[in-house]
């Protein structure tokens, strides 16, 4: 259940952010980090001075959010769920607050619209079988 507390926590977030590469991250998760700031620089056609402005935030958003799960699960006790939502909700809005002086109007439009998808699993990474089956392709009819 816990697992499954830090995979909500850390899916709902929001979007992926760029990471801090210090000593104590591990090269794959930096590198994985480093390619979710490249991939949302790109949908949101980010400035230079605009990644530089956003990769902190995001990174403080994570933080937080990290810090929150952290402290549910060195209570021993089972995090409250709509909680959880609530905390989440807060950190998220105080980090749209944050990026509305850097980013123009069209960008934090779609900044909210892939956080939105993110946090409801349009961009979920799981098991096997942890996604409901695609429905089946129609076949073109055959001429011949």
């Amino acid at each position: 259940m816990k697992a499954t507390v830090l995979a909500l926590a850390l899916a709902c977030s929001g979007v992926a952010f760029a990471a801090d590469t210090s000593t104590t991250t591990p090269p794959n998760a930096a590198a994985r980090e480093a390619q979710h700031m490249a991939n949302l620089a790109t949908l949101l056609d980010l400035t230079d001075t605009q990644k530089a402005q956003v990769q902190p935030i995001l990174q403080a958003e994570h933080e937080k959010m990290k810090a929150a799960f952290e402290q549910a699960k060195a209570s021993g006790t089972k995090p409250d769920f709509a909680q959880m939502k609530a905390l989440h909700q807060q950190i998220q809005t105080e980090t749209l607050q944050k990026l509305q002086p850097v980013l123009s109007a069209l960008q934090l439009k779609k900044f909210q619209v892939l956080s939105q998808m993110h946090g409801h699993g349009h961009f979920r990474h799981g098991p096997p079988g942890s996604r409901p089956p695609a429905a089946p392709a129609t076949a073109a009819p055959s001429s011949g």
